[in-house]
């Protein structure tokens, strides 16, 4: 026995140190990757600047009325590179010029804030890319944004230029609030990011205790309550924001019901392949059975949504069966699924590689055409979603056709 116990200990050492020196390597891929993504001037990510034609669009103005304002003092001079170009206008400029216009699209404050969330269990169907993309809509777009990664792999977080287990302590998370509401308070973890009227409450790994802390609370406990954590810190702040977009973790756990129960609003990515559909469907009926279940042994009342639609995720025109099944789709789910798809696209990938969004990318990765098809996409999706939010909007909801 003795001499057993001999010939094992090797075999550890050597497993904890090969686990040991791989976690290491990957580190330092990482933190390569993030400091290619950050200006090397400021050392933090830099936000998107837009030319004065789409800047016009964005604020609602003409070119031409921005130029004026210009000229009488309304808003800054503008300033000249060194080719002669136009200096383009950041996110916080757009916000002055919306202002100065009265533009600001805003909700009202009658108007309920939309609590999205982007949900699946399965890994892989595009469910981080939708959420980011779309808070990063909203921001573009002059709403005030809160995003909230729920997701202890934390990889939303990453593509603000964070490494999560390193950057980031426990504390900086959903974690830290659960266990210090008091001491810590929801509003001392969120975070601006380098996107202008974007705020971050961000995950690591360390937010993985949180699935068997809050069923060990449920079995000490015997109270449901501990399922609106997530709702209670969401209530503290929601008023400075229009929009919330949350990314829960892709498995139907402690976690993701408390998201799904503090949303009013829930977006289902589904790639158009059979196993992943066929996923979906046991995601939706998993989640209504445990809403029904926990309505039923708790007493709780069942979430209210002002809107449920499903998107068709990577979806890549060139397979015959995905345009099957995406058609069988919009037949069986009608108007709860939005009418744009996102498909798939090699600029998406590389954007990622670069630890970046499509929308923040200053030049194509791929060609000019594979770029703009996919920014089209990306926009079609958000804007579905963007007139879903207003016609929950008493004070716009005459705006959408």
């Amino acid at each position: 026995m003795a001499s057993e116990q001999t010939l094992e200990a090797p075999q550890d050492e050597l497993l904890d140190d090969g686990l040991g020196l791989l976690h290491r390597r990957a580190l330092t891929i990482l933190k390569r990757i993030r400091d290619n993504a950050i200006d090397p001037e400021t050392g933090a990510k830099k936000g998107p600047s837009f030319p004065i034609s789409k800047a016009a669009a964005l604020v609602s103005r003409t070119a031409s009325a921005i130029r004026e304002a210009e000229r009488d003092g309304r808003l800054p001079a503008r300033g000249r590179t060194a080719s002669g170009h136009r200096v383009q206008y950041s996110l916080e400029e757009l916000d002055h010029m919306r202002e100065v216009f009265g533009t600001r699209p805003w909700r009202s404050p009658e108007d309920v804030p939309a609590i999205i969330s982007v949900s699946n269990f399965k890994g892989g169907v595009g469910k981080s890319t939708i959420a980011l993309h779309l808070a990063q809509h909203f921001a573009i777009r002059g709403y005030r944004v809160l995003f909230i990664d729920c997701d202890s792999q934390a990889s939303s977080t990453m593509m603000f230029g964070y490494r999560p287990d390193i950057d980031l302590s426990e504390e900086d998370t959903l974690y830290g609030h659960f266990h210090n509401p008091e001491l810590l308070g929801v509003r001392k973890i969120i975070r601006k990011t380098h996107f202008f009227g974007l705020d971050l409450i961000p995950a690591n790994l360390k937010l993985y205790n949180l699935e068997y802390e809050i069923a060990g609370y449920l079995a000490q406990n015997q109270s449901f309550d501990i399922i609106d954590m997530i709702a209670q810190a969401i209530d503290d702040v929601v008023d400075d924001y229009d929009v919330v977009v949350m990314d829960p973790p892709p498995a139907l756990g402690m976690v993701s019901m408390a998201v799904l129960q503090a949303a009013n609003a829930m977006v289902i990515p589904v790639p158009p392949s059979v196993i992943d559909f066929a996923s979906t469907v046991s995601f939706i009926d998993m989640a209504r059975t445990t809403m029904r279940q926990l309505e039923k042994l708790a007493g709780r009342v069942k979430p209210a949504y002002n809107f449920i639609r499903l998107v068709g995720s990577r979806v890549d025109e060139s397979k015959s069966m995905q345009s099957e099944i995406l058609t069988m789709m919009r037949q069986v789910f009608g108007g709860s699924m939005i009418s744009s798809v996102l498909r798939t696209s090699a600029e998406i990938d590389n954007a990622s590689s670069r630890m970046k969004t499509v929308f923040e990318l200053d030049r194509p990765v791929t060609s000019h055409e594979v770029h703009n098809r996919c920014v089209k996409y990306l926009n079609e999706v958000c804007l579905d979603i963007e007139k879903d939010v207003l016609r929950t909007w008493q004070s716009r909801a005459g705006e959408v056709a």
